[in-house]
Order: structure tokens, then C-alpha cells, then sequence
């Protein structure tokens, strides 16, 4: 006789049916599976056969197939939370919680496949998301899928991943003219601010390390700068006060990125010039108050303005210094440990633009062989 539970039970025509789970539809819904015998005996040896078969294709029992994705993705998260810095992890959080949890939380494990996240993919690249982006989106998607593919063998299915690819721009970067042009606005009734800027435009710093340099960092006695520390705004997570946001300053952005930089004699002399002799003073402010990046970027905006520059960004002043470091013939492992990159490759690929004027110069060198 059947017991309770095993889902075997006897048809109005007489036959045994045996229903067992085959799977899970996207929405979760249950996928039976069928087979019939004339006798109870034999409707359960056949539903046995099965389910050794789909235990043989799936070598570990299926405990958390029931879970939605918002489940593993909750998991992964709370297990990234005390191995990384608290900016990434609100990164992680908001990735989640605005693109991946609205659009595929609700799926389980076997629903998913390779369609659906090109589906995915190609709906994030619709809502004009740029490509950087959609391929972070990925990327924190994929690191879920593998870390719950190892918590649970057997009940993720292997999905290849494509992330889009970038049509490579060249970033703007200022000409010897403009930078001139700048630095001489930069030097024109200079305040903390503007030094702060000028100290940028020489050094490559980052807003968010040019906003946490404090005078303690400047060595003037040896013409060096030290970079330990960046600022940058956040997301409130924590519930503390009615702000959403919040300032963090805390470590750079990686290990590479505290480093002691030279200074050039000009910037050295100007530094002796405008040192407050107030170590924990911002270099931004001159006072123990910080200047934020936000704030910062409308300045630099104003300046720009000012100086008759277009489309230039905070950034651009870093693109700017390495390119102006190699065409003085700056050795690039020095320029990469000065720009706070661990590999020369980032440096080459993503901060070194030659211009039109140094490619002609190197062209010039090719000469034809006499006739």
C-alpha cells in the first residue's frame, strides 16, 4: 500500500501512477515527472529507477533548489560584508538591489539559463546603462552564481556569461597650451583650493586622495607627498541620522595606492610657500575642515569655465600627467608605482594617450633609403 507522501497513488482506470519532481519552472512552479504500472509494487520500482537516474546527473542531494536567487544573492553578500572595504560593499548592495534582485530575484536555480541572462544583459544595455557598467552588473551576477554553485553542487546550471564590449574612447586630455593655460588661472590669486588643484594637475592624484591629503602628508624638508588615505561619498546603510549618504574617508582604492610621490622643485617651492604649519589641516581648506569631492568637482567646473576649457572632467588631470610624464620620456614602472597601479599595463592601456604632434614626431624618424 502507498504511504503518505511518496505521491503514488491508483487511477480510476485501475493503474498505479508515481509523480516525482523533474525540475522547476523560472517562476518556481514544480516540473512533475510520470509513470504508470499495473500494480503498486511496480509503479514505485519504476519511480525509484528515475530518481537514481537524476541523482546520478546530480551527485549531491538538491538541498537548495527551492531558494530563490535572492536568497544566494543575500548569502554572497553577507559573506563578501567582512572580507572588503565598506565602500565596495555598498557597491555590491546597490548593484543587487537596483539591477539584479528587480529582474532575476524571483528565479530559481534550475529556471535560469543562458538566454535569460542575455535577455538580461541586453535589457540593462536598453535602459542606457554604459557598457562599463552593464559588464559590473555582470560581474557581481557571475561572482554569486559561482560562489552558490560551490555551496550547493549539481543545482546551478554552467552559464556562460558574455560581457559586452567597449568601443575604446580616447579620453580627453589637456594639450600642453591648456594645461598652461590652467596652471597659470591656478596661480592667479591662489587660494587653498586652487593650490589643492594645481597640487593635482602635478602629481595625478585622484579627487578622492586630493581631498583627504592633509598637510601631514606633505613632507616639505624632503619634496615628497604621501598618499594614504582617499575620500568619497557613500550610501548610508547603516540608518544612523536622516542623511542617505555619508562621507567615508578611508583607505586608497587599493593596496598600490599608498605611495610616496616625489615632488618637482616649482611644486616643492610652491608647497614651502603655502605650508600652513598646521599638520592635520586639509590641503583643500587650510583648516581641520574637509572639502568633499562633490564640491570640489563644482569648483573645477568653474575654474574650467573660466579658463575657456571644454569637456574636461577632475579626472582629466590625471590622463593629463601621465601623458605629459611620457612624453618628457618618464620610465613607465616609475610613472605606474607613481600613479598607484599595480600593473603597467593599466598604466599603458588606460592613462598614456599620445597626441597627434608626438606621433607625427615619431613618424618623422622613419626615413626612405636613397634612391
Amino acid at each position: 500500500m502507498p504511504r503518505r507522501g511518496e505521491n503514488i497513488f491508483q487511477r480510476k482506470d485501475g493503474r498505479w501512477e508515481a509523480r516525482y519532481i523533474k525540475g522547476y519552472e523560472l517562476s518556481g512552479k514544480i516540473r512533475y515527472g510520470f509513470c504508470y504500472g499495473r500494480t503498486y509494487r511496480e509503479a514505485k520500482t519504476k519511480v525509484e529507477q528515475i530518481k537514481a537516474a537524476l541523482l546520478d546527473n546530480r551527485p549531491l542531494p538538491m538541498t537548495g533548489n527551492r531558494h530563490q536567487l535572492a536568497f544566494f544573492c543575500e548569502e554572497w553578500l553577507r559573506m563578501q560584508k567582512p572580507r572588503i572595504r565598506e565602500s565596495t560593499y555598498v557597491k555590491y548592495e546597490s548593484t543587487l538591489r537596483c539591477h539584479i534582485l528587480p529582474k532575476l530575484g524571483s528565479c530559481y536555480p534550475l529556471g535560469l539559463s543562458t538566454q535569460i541572462i542575455e535577455a538580461f544583459r541586453a535589457e540593462l544595455l536598453e535602459e542606457g546603462l554604459s557598457v562599463q557598467s552593464v559588464k559590473n552588473i555582470l560581474m557581481v551576477l557571475h561572482a554569486v552564481l559561482r560562489c552558490a554553485a560551490k555551496q550547493y553542487p549539481g543545482i546551478f546550471p554552467v552559464l556562460d556569461i558574455r560581457y559586452p564590449r567597449e568601443v575604446k574612447k580616447e579620453p580627453r586630455v589637456l594639450t600642453p597650451e591648456e594645461q598652461n593655460r590652467l596652471a597659470v588661472y591656478l596661480q592667479k590669486d591662489m587660494d587653498e583650493c586652487k593650490f589643492g588643484v594645481l597640487l593635482a594637475l602635478m602629481t595625478g592624484l585622484r579627487i578622492g586622495e586630493i581631498c583627504a591629503l592633509k598637510w601631514e602628508n606633505l613632507s616639505v624638508q624632503s619634496s615628497t607627498l604621501l598618499v594614504d588615505a582617499a575620500m568619497q561619498r557613500i550610501k548610508n546603510l547603516s540608518g544612523e541620522g536622516k542623511r542617505k549618504t555619508k562621507i567615508l574617508i578611508g583607505d586608497p582604492k587599493s593596496d598600490t595606492s599608498v605611495r610616496t610621490i616625489p615632488l618637482s622643485e616649482d611644486m616643492a617651492a610652491l608647497c614651502r610657500r603655502k605650508d600652513p604649519h598646521r599638520p592635520y589641516a586639509y590641503v583643500l581648506t587650510g583648516t581641520e575642515d574637509y572639502m568633499e569631492p562633490r564640491k570640489l568637482q563644482r569648483k573645477f567646473r568653474r575654474y574650467t569655465r573660466e579658463c575657456g576649457l571644454e569637456g574636461v572632467h577632475f579626472h582629466t588631470l590625471r590622463h593629463t600627467f601621465a601623458t605629459r610624464c611620457m612624453e618628457v620620456g618618464f620610465e613607465l614602472k616609475s610613472l605606474s608605482e607613481i600613479l598607484g597601479h599595480a600593473k603597467t599595463s593599466t598604466t599603458l592601456d588606460r592613462y598614456v594617450h599620445s597626441s597627434l604632434e608626438a606621433k607625427r614626431a615619431n613618424m618623422e624618424k622613419l626615413t626612405l633609403a636613397d634612391p
